[in-house]
C-alpha cells in the first residue's frame, strides 16, 4: 500500500507542478513543487500556506479475489492567507484558484497509472523507481467546507484511492 501511496503522491505532485509550475514551497533549503505528504515530514514542520498537504486517513481491503482491492482515503488539505499585495482582501480568489488546480490534476486523464516501488530511488541513490505489475487508480476530489480561521481560508478534500495489493507487499 505504501507502493500506491507514493506513486499517488508522484504523480498528484508532477501534474500540479505542470498545471501552476510557479506554486512552489521552499522545504529544508530545497525548492520544490507545492505539495508534501504529512507523513513524510518531521513532526515540528509546519505546513505551509499555498500548498497541498497529503494525509492518507482511511484504509479497507476487499480479500474476496487473487489480488486484495485496497481502498485508500487521501485527505488534502490547503490554505492561503490571500497575497500582502492585496492586503489578503484577495484569499478567496486564491484559495479558489487552488480548488481549480487541483480539480484539473486529479480529474485529468489518465486517471491511473502503474503502480512503481520508490523504495530504491529513495534517499537520493539515483536508481530509478521500479514498475510493478498493477495500477494505481483514483475517483475525482470531493470538497469539504471552506473554514475561516483568523485571516486564513482553509479547506480539505478527499480522494478515493485504489489499487490491487500485488503478493509480498505491504
Amino acid at each position: 500500500m505504501q507502493n500506491a501511496r507514493d506513486t499517488f503522491y508522484v504523480t498528484l505532485r508532477d501534474k500540479l507542478a505542470a498545471v501552476n509550475p510557479a506554486r512552489t514551497i521552499v522545504l529544508r533549503g530545497v525548492v520544490r513543487p507545492g505539495v508534501l505528504v504529512e507523513e513524510n515530514e518531521l513532526a515540528s514542520a509546519a505546513v505551509p500556506v499555498d500548498a497541498f498537504c497529503l494525509r492518507w486517513t482511511a484504509l479497507t481491503v476487499a480479500v474476496q479475489s487473487a489480488l486484495p482491492l485496497v481502498t485508500m482515503i487521501c485527505e488534502i488539505s490547503y490554505a492561503t492567507d490571500g497575497s500582502s499585495g492585496n492586503g489578503g482582501m484577495d484569499r478567496g480568489r486564491l484559495l479558489s484558484a487552488m480548488d481549480a488546480e487541483l480539480v484539473a490534476a486529479v480529474s485529468a486523464a489518465p486517471q491511473t497509472v502503474t503502480k512503481m516501488d520508490y523504495v530504491g530511488a529513495a534517499g537520493g541513490s539515483g536508481l530509478a523507481p521500479v514498475a510493478m505489475g498493477t495500477n494505481v487508480f483514483w475517483g475525482d476530489t470531493a470538497f469539504g467546507a471552506t473554514v475561516v480561521n483568523g485571516e486564513r481560508l482553509e479547506r480539505v478534500a478527499t480522494v478515493e484511492v485504489f489499487c490491487y495489493q500485488e503478493a509480498g507487499e505491504l
